[in-house]
């Protein structure tokens, strides 16, 4: 990178380029983010920001003129900001460079991150196209575009215009997010675009995102176009995902439970209780969908005059489809649960670590009991999707209902 800061490191050792970046809340300069010595990072306010009555950028990061220090690189608030999987070695292969760091790729690619929050390189890194293959347009649109997503499976920032839609350029914020099948997995959108159809047939006053198959404008393959709900006509809407929340790097998505996510909500200040409600509910409808992948990236909370908010439900799709059957966060006071071995005794025990009054719980597993067959119908009813992976679907659904949602009421009762 050509963007640094000449400082002199300790122990008389010769003086190293150490990264920095100008971090902005929407189009307000917020403060400056450091490359330090020993694998350090930090971010200060910029004073301006701070006496102005300005948001705090992250719920870990409070609006005060001390420095927050990471002792280990990024601080997990920025941490996740930075590309996953796909998208991440498809621009580490633009910086044409052996090893590139997190703090690296977040300054080469920080314009267009999820939320309100992005980072602009003082001195832009020229990127080069020498590592790239030529013959896959998704790589080559990755060479246009400023944007990091998180997620493994292949993706793309967009934008609509005129009922069409097209690669983000640089300086150009998306509006939408483009997923595509992965080498593995080559029905992974379908199966995404069923899952949600489904879930939100069996949560219908809940918020899900808007989702479609759609084509993109000089791309071959169709993909999953999902809109933003982090954007609008005005810009950026500040939201982090609860690895920020709860001070977690990246890769730490998977470790800890559910449990964590609802001591959260039940302790942080203006947060309202049916919130708490209403992330129980989109885990058994998770669950009951084969959606064993549900880690704490794919849940995120609104920044909001009134306090925390939870954003619409995204990324669901059912990963038992794939064997993958241990659940993602452990639930109910058990790790490494293989959803087959799901009982009863855990979605109650789940229940009761949030806290919820057994009627609340009693007249959700009432609701789902109502719509299974709405959300099986969604899925038999859709154009999009083959009749094979609708069949398994529905197959995985049943089975699960009939192994250990069906008999939730007999067991409250019990327990009653």
């Amino acid at each position: 990178m050509s963007d640094h800061l000449t400082c002199l490191v300790k122990g008389n050792l010769p003086l190293a380029n150490l990264l920095w970046g100008k971090v902005y809340y929407k189009d307000i300069f917020a403060g400056i983010l450091r490359e330090e010595p020993g694998d350090r990072t930090s971010f200060e306010y910029d004073p301006t920001y701070l006496n102005t009555g300005n948001p705090v950028i992250s719920y870990t990061m409070p609006i005060e003129s001390m420095i927050h220090i990471s002792q280990a690189g990024l601080h997990p608030f920025f941490d996740n900001l930075v590309a996953e999987g796909w998208l991440e070695h498809a621009q580490s292969r633009l910086l044409n460079k052996r090893h590139v760091s997190r703090f690296e790729l977040l300054l080469a690619f920080g314009y267009d991150c999820a939320g309100a929050v992005s980072i602009a390189d003082p001195e832009p890194a020229r990127l080069t196209k020498q590592l790239l293959d030529m013959s896959d347009s998704k790589e080559m649109a990755v060479l246009t575009s400023r944007a990091s997503l998180s997620g493994i499976q292949p993706k793309l920032a967009v934008v609509a215009r005129e009922g069409k839609y097209y690669p983000a350029t640089v300086g150009e914020l998306s509006t939408h997010i483009a997923k595509f099948p992965s080498s593995g997995h080559a029905d992974l959108t379908i199966n995404e675009y069923l899952t949600s159809i489904a879930f939100k047939a069996l949560l219908p006053d809940d918020d899900v995102v808007d989702l479609s198959i759609e084509a993109i404008e000089g791309i071959t393959e169709p993909a999953l176009i999902t809109k933003r709900f982090d954007r609008t006509l005005e810009g950026r809407i500040h939201f982090e995902e609860f690895n920020q929340l709860l001070n977690r790097k990246s890769s730490s998505k998977y470790d800890g439970s559910h449990k964590e996510m609802s001591d959260f909500i039940r302790t942080v200040k203006d947060c309202l209780p049916i919130e708490n409600y209403r992330l129980y509910a989109r885990i058994l409808a998770g669950l009951l969908l084969g959606n064993t992948d549900m880690h704490f990236k794919n849940f995120a909370m609104f920044h909001t005059p009134a306090g925390l908010r939870l954003t619409p439900s995204y990324d669901q799709v059912s990963a038992v489809l794939y064997q993958y059957k241990t659940i993602a966060l452990a639930i109910g006071g058990a790790s490494n649960m293989q959803i087959g071995n799901l009982k009863p005794k855990n979605l109650i025990t789940m229940a009761d670590e949030f806290a919820l009054p057994r009627a609340a719980v009693s007249m959700l597993f009432k609701q789902l009991s109502r719509n299974k067959s709405d959300a099986k119908d969604a899925i038999l009813s859709s154009s999009i999707g083959h009749n094979n992976i609708k069949d398994q679907l529905i197959k995985l659904m049943d089975a699960r209902w009939n192994g250990t949602f069906a008999l939730i009421g007999q067991t409250l009762s019990m327990k009653q």
